[in-house]
């Protein structure tokens, strides 16, 4: 077992950055509210941020089997691969946790869901339990008004341009 703070998908870069690939998904119910959790960084206090649920990938795991996993452990929801569409985005961020300085090589999928649903918590890491203090259904226009930090920064304009229908490559976020 690792002893890493970070996780065992963490690895160091040729630049020194830790770094991993990541699979998200934007979790939409009919009437187009997404799921975001509320994060923090435990060795930041007052940091505070919405994501969309997701998390690393271990080496060689297919990014939508990785996403279909990340969802069952953060939402308690489990569903077939070919349930997901995408990955509809792409993005690497860089961002400070845990005291290191971290890459995240990200691919973003959808997953329409009927109607929202309440979060299971019991597959969360211990990391996730220290880290994420809330859940929430947020209309964009919503989170956009809010005046808080979510991720990916340009989330709302993203989720307003989806298709119904996925037909592309992934496109990137810069």
């Amino acid at each position: 077992m690792s002893t890493d703070p970070l996780g065992p998908e963490w690895a160091h870069g040729p630049d020194g950055l830790r770094t991993r690939s990541a699979s998200r998904v934007v979790v939409l119910d009919d009437a187009g509210r997404v799921l975001m959790l509320r994060g923090c960084d435990p060795a930041t206090p007052g940091s505070d941020w919405w994501f969309t649920v997701g998390g690393g990938r271990a080496p060689g795991e297919d990014a939508c089997v990785a996403a279909c996993r990340e969802l069952r452990e953060e939402t308690g929801l489990d569903v077939d691969p070919a349930e997901l569409v995408g990955p509809v985005w792409v993005r690497s961020a860089e961002f400070p946790f845990l005291g290191s300085r971290c890459r995240q090589a990200e691919e973003f999928f959808v997953l329409r869901v009927g109607e929202g649903f309440t979060l299971d918590a019991a597959g969360w890491t211990d990391l996730e339990r220290e880290s994420v203090s809330e859940w929430r259904w947020w209309a964009p226009a919503d989170l956009a008004a809010a005046g808080t930090t979510y991720y990916p920064g340009d989330l709302v304009r993203l989720v307003g341009e989806l298709p119904v229908t996925w037909t592309g490559d992934p496109l990137p976020i810069v």
